[in-house]
């Protein structure tokens, strides 16, 4: 049998010593991630009371009393999808007396030349108030182009749409009259999904945010908590802007950063669940990790920006701090679930070395516990319900086994951004390639923006496959089956991570590879 402390070659106190501290480091992982899905299944049980309660009438939208308002759309080298957008909004069924569009356009390719083509079209076809902003530089990146650009707006109100955005016509007129309460500095709506259907990649996104949109900005905005601005698909009062500081581009999620600070200022957040801003979601995996590592990092350099203000602000309930501080260190979960997943390894042989130190080891069932807060949480804002309870029981159970695996894959990346984060590392905004798709083609979807390579990150994500893989079989052929579920799926997310990664990189070497069809996941 392997001995902990003879393969290390220390003596049996030191070895002792080391398998305490693993064990420590390895159970406040487990503590906080268990924290952590606790306050996500308040947030469900909230989300679910305040259905149960009867709304209040909501103002109804009156285009002689409607106010002026800016949208802004900020792009970037968006040569496939800016056409797309700047058509929506010039729709916009808004009195047009009282509409301004702003696009703001920081790109350096022939893009430029699309939207001042586009921009010219909708104005003559439409007759809206339009205009082509070009910055030669990108001061602030997105935050900055907003911040430019909001001087010269003619609105009360802003509107902010990214580019792979289509929202409906009436969009204005369902949010606009949430303003009636002089309070209320922003509105926000929930983000749907264009091609959800696309491939299991799309499924999954869909299904980790349809969570988030609906218990965690649903279950806090019932609850009176402090909610974010996702940064598109809601409406700005300029003057709770101004009171808040203005954007600053001095972290990747500007609208994390700008919504607390409102918040603080004593701003209401409206959140409209059933007011849906459609989408279009990463279709690679290079664009998800891009998109993921961006938002992580931010979440982590908000915390780091505003977690003291959060604490020592006057008037802030202590509810709001709590669920507030847990709010801007979510995405810190992904330190602990890495941290969690590697010490299992040496947990496993401290197991097998100290039996006086197993009873701490029966601790890790609290994993098992958290697992299931998630899974009630995820199970409470899942959409694709059917009459057949049952059967979408089951549909739900494998579609969270999947987007947990895949999470767990995620996980490396993830906890490599939060950690840039708290420590400061600057990098530039990375803005997520879009592709202007809506269905599956056949053959490849190409988009020169969607710049693929095989970093450190990916061969970790290998070895991790590996490693975890063997440790599975391992265990399993001499009958331990206490870890092998859990590194299973760590070695099954690891390695469609891995293998999804080096695939878009170098095809021809990975042909066996299956697609991302949704006759994977479509139960």
């Amino acid at each position: 049998m392997f001995n902990w402390g003879d393969a290390l070659g220390f003596e049996h106190y030191f070895a002792h010593l080391l398998a305490k501290l693993i064990l420590i480091v390895y159970g406040l992982s487990l503590v906080l991630i268990l924290f952590y899905s606790i306050l996500q299944l308040s947030l469900a049980v909230k989300y679910k009371r305040s259905k149960a309660i009867e709304k209040k009438k909501r103002p109804e939208f009156d285009p002689k009393t409607a106010p002026y308002v800016t949208i802004q759309l900020p792009m970037y080298n968006e040569y496939y999808v800016a056409e797309r957008v700047i058509e929506r909004v010039a729709q916009m069924d808004y009195p047009q007396d009282k509409l301004e569009i702003q696009v703001l356009d920081d790109s350096t390719d022939e893009t430029v030349d699309v939207i001042a083509r586009k921009v010219k079209e909708v104005k003559e076809k439409y007759g809206v108030d339009i205009k082509h902003i070009h910055r030669t530089n990108r001061i602030g990146y997105k935050a900055g182009a907003l911040d430019s650009a909001l001087p010269d707006a003619k609105g009360e109100f802003v509107a902010i749409f990214d580019v792979d955005f289509l929202p409906d016509v009436d969009f204005l007129q369902k949010t606009m009259p949430q303003f009636e309460d002089p309070e209320v500095g922003v509105v926000q709506t929930r983000w749907g999904h264009i091609n959800k259907d696309y491939s299991m990649l799309t499924e999954l996104q869909a299904f980790g945010l349809n969570g988030h949109f609906a218990i965690e900005q649903g279950g806090r905005n019932a609850a009176g908590h402090f909610i974010n601005f996702n940064g598109t698909g809601g409406v700005w009062r300029i003057k709770c802007i101004e009171e808040a500081g203005g954007w600053e581009h001095d972290t990747l999620t500007e609208d994390l950063d700008l919504s607390y600070r409102a918040q603080i200022k004593g701003w209401k957040f409206s959140y409209l669940e059933d007011v849906i801003a459609p989408a279009e979601l990463p279709i690679t995996m290079s664009a998800l990790k891009g998109q993921q590592h961006r938002w992580m990092k931010g979440g982590a350099e908000c915390f780091r920006k505003m977690a003291k203000r959060l604490l020592t602000a006057k008037g802030v309930k202590t509810a709001d701090r709590v669920h507030g501080l847990s709010h801007l260190f979510n995405s810190s979960v992904f330190v602990f679930i890495l941290l969690m997943s590697l010490l299992s390894l040496p947990v496993l042989h401290i197991k097998d070395s100290f039996s006086d130190l197993n009873y701490f080891i029966k601790f890790g069932s609290i994993f098992i516990m958290s697992t299931l807060f998630l899974m009630y949480y995820y199970w409470t804002s899942y959409r694709d319900k059917t009459e057949d309870k049952p059967k979408t029981l089951f549909q739900f159970i494998k579609r969270f086994v999947q987007f947990l695996t895949i999470m767990m894959g995620l996980s490396l990346s993830n906890a490599i951004a939060v950690l840039e984060g708290y420590m400061g590392i600057k990098t530039s905004f990375v803005r997520t390639p879009k592709f202007n798709v809506a269905a599956k083609v056949e053959g490849k979807v190409e988009n020169k923006y969607d710049k693929k390579s095989i970093s450190l990150i990916t061969i970790g994500e290998g070895i991790l496959f590996l490693v975890f893989g063997f440790t599975a079989i391992n265990r399993l052929a001499f009958g331990d089956l206490g870890m092998v579920p859990f590194h299973l799926m760590l070695s099954i997310g690891y390695g469609t991570v891995f293998f999804y990664s080096i695939a878009e990189v170098r095809p021809a070497l990975f042909s066996f590879v299956p697609k991302f069809s949704t006759s994977n996941v479509n139960a």
